[in-house]
């Protein structure tokens, strides 16, 4: 099924749900690197994704009520973000498509609480699995 390409500038959007994580999330360009453009914006290819990072994002669960930090990333993309019909520079370009697969890396720990007198107990989870989504203002180049 065909579907709009990427263009630079586009934006990354992280669903705030990651397990029992609640993530304060930020919406981050992607930045496109194939050799094709489209008004002026380069064509996204298969592995700008991976540049994508958003540090500083604070965290809580509900165990876990003092927020701690940590970044996100795009984990893996969905089978249908990937042009199977259209090659760039040698690249695949990327397409909006539905929801890739995100983590959430700690690097802060949340804290839950202590019962009593004592220090705060840290998250002993290093990362969390979530989900997002690609915005573009691409309404015009689709492909498969």
């Amino acid at each position: 099924m065909d579907d709009f390409i990427l263009l630079d500038g586009d934006q990354v959007t992280f669903l705030p749900h990651f397990g029992t994580a609640v993530v304060v999330v930020r919406p981050v360009a992607l930045r496109g690197s194939g050799p094709c453009t489209l008004n002026g914006k380069k064509v996204c290819v298969v592995g700008d994704e991976a540049a994508v990072s958003v540090p500083g994002c604070t965290y809580a669960t509900p165990q876990y009520s003092i927020p701690g930090t940590g970044t996100l990333k795009i984990a893996a993309l969905a089978g249908d973000q990937k042009a199977t019909q259209t090659m760039t520079g040698g690249k695949a370009p990327l397409l909006k498509g539905s929801k890739f697969s995100a983590s959430f890396e700690v690097q802060s720990p949340a804290k839950q609480p202590p019962p009593g007198p004592g220090a705060p107990v840290p998250d002993p989870t290093p990362r969390y699995v979530g989900q997002g989504e690609f915005v573009t203002t691409n309404s015009a180049l689709k492909t498969g």
